[in-house]
């Protein structure tokens, strides 16, 4: 049976365990099995996110393609990978041309500061991306965290 003492004497040992977290290198894996490791170009994509998070319970987020939505051009894709939350792969999203707008909004955690990517597919097959630093102050998935 577990002592009292036992157990306060194990309790800082709680400290030091951590959620896992997804890596820079599973990041840039996971892009790469969505991609299926296809060239991918840094324009026409655009990520509109506050740099400095207060809360990363919800955070939201746009991400924009600049392309005219016809049959002939349109995006078919839009996905956003991060490099800490608990998985790499936040969000996918399928397009047509009936979308109207290459847009997307939606609210996402944030585990901690990290590094966000947009990837864009259009319908004549490439792809397009954004980077774009983010900095939380109050981390969410992960409980007491703070940066």
């Amino acid at each position: 049976m577990t002592t009292r003492r036992q157990l306060l004497a194990a309790l800082p040992l709680l400290a030091l365990v951590r959620p896992a977290q997804a890596t820079p290198a599973e990041m840039t894996a996971a892009i790469g099995a969505y991609t299926n490791n296809a060239r991918i170009q840094r324009a026409r994509v655009q990520i509109d996110i506050a740099t400095l998070i207060d809360n990363g319970n919800a955070v939201p987020v746009t991400v924009r393609v600049d392309s005219p939505m016809t049959e002939q051009s349109h995006v078919t894709d839009i996905a956003i990978f991060n490099e800490k939350n608990p998985l790499p792969d936040v969000v996918r999203f399928k397009l047509t041309p009936l979308a109207g707008k290459p847009e997307i909004s939606t609210r996402i955690r944030l585990a901690t500061s990290q590094t966000l990517t947009a990837i864009a597919r259009t319908s004549d097959g490439q792809w397009w991306q954004q980077t774009v630093d983010v900095i939380v102050a109050l981390a969410a998935c992960v409980e007491g965290e703070a940066i």
